[in-house]
């Protein structure tokens, strides 16, 4: 056989570098997505740097689920009026208290969610005492009052819409 008989192997580098490349360049993009997921508070991070909004966040939601307005780890609705109470009065205490030292937005935000939180909690109140009255709603156990000392959360019934 002569050499214009035998095949010719080409071996062609370049693929291999540019997969190589572009795998680096995906490896990089995932590490980059990864550590903005982490700084931004990916799902279950804590964020890097406590602030008055994540204490707002906080105290809002829970007043919220013991207002019925959220589910809580079950997925059940809990109404417990006086803990949702507690909570929207220290929302107001923090207002008291930081007046004068936060900044216009965090000051706004503490404003509204104290209105927005405290009308919600009148109407719930009054559904309450309405659902109450008319034999929709009963405590899981002890008193009727919703705002009572140690009031029970209650269970809604069927029919309950609130």
């Amino acid at each position: 056989m002569t050499d214009a008989d035998q095949p010719k192997i080409i071996v062609d580098d370049d693929w291999k570098s540019a997969a190589r490349a572009e795998k680096e360049k995906l490896t990089q993009a995932e590490q980059e997505k990864q550590a903005q997921a982490a700084g931004q508070g990916g799902p279950g991070a804590l964020p890097e740097q406590p602030s008055i909004q994540h204490l707002i966040s906080l105290l809002t939601s829970q007043a919220l689920m013991y207002m019925g307005q959220l589910p809580d780890q079950s997925g059940r609705a809990v109404l417990a009026l006086d803990v949702a109470k507690m909570q929207i009065d220290l929302l107001g205490v923090l207002e008291e208290k930081t007046k004068g030292n936060l900044s216009e937005e965090e000051s706004a935000l503490l404003t509204g969610t104290l209105g927005e939180l405290r009308a919600v909690f009148v109407e719930v109140y009054d559904a309450v005492i309405k659902a109450q009255a008319e034999g929709k709603l009963t405590p899981q156990t002890g008193g009727g009052d919703p705002l009572g000392g140690g009031t029970p959360p209650m269970s809604p019934g069927p029919d309950l819409k609130i």
